[in-house]
């Protein structure tokens, strides 16, 4: 089993800027992805950043391509997400998550494990 447990959610003004962390532990395969996904009241979660191991690869949902940058720090074993220029929009439940194998996904069934969630709110 490994346990994820996310940091660095907050109010914040739009335009302004968060970085959220996530730090895995226990029993991880060797290699694997990581991603973040976000659900705001009433919605279903949705994808937000992927990245493989290495960090070469990355995705990103449409509605934050430009705005957040995913990366990580595998002595660390943790994932971050920078998140720049915020909206109202971008307020949610942000949740971390690991995928066993070391492609990137944005599919929520692929992931195995997910941290308990840290709340975004970007006010207007």
């Amino acid at each position: 089993q490994a346990q994820l447990v996310e940091s660095g959610g907050g109010l914040v003004q739009a335009g302004g800027s968060l970085r959220l962390s996530c730090a895995a532990s226990g029993r991880t395969s060797s290699y694997y992805a990581m991603g973040w996904f976000r659900q705001a009241p009433g919605k279903e979660r949705e994808f937000v950043a992927a990245i493989d191991w290495g960090g070469g690869s990355t995705d990103y949902a449409d509605s934050v391509k430009g705005r957040f940058t995913i990366s990580r720090d595998n002595a660390k074993n943790t994932v971050y997400l920078q998140m720049n220029s915020l909206k109202p929009e971008d307020s949610a439940v942000y949740y971390c998550a690991l995928r066993r194998f070391n492609t990137v996904a944005a599919a929520t069934s692929l992931y195995d494990y997910w941290g308990q969630g840290t709340q975004v709110t970007v006010s207007s």
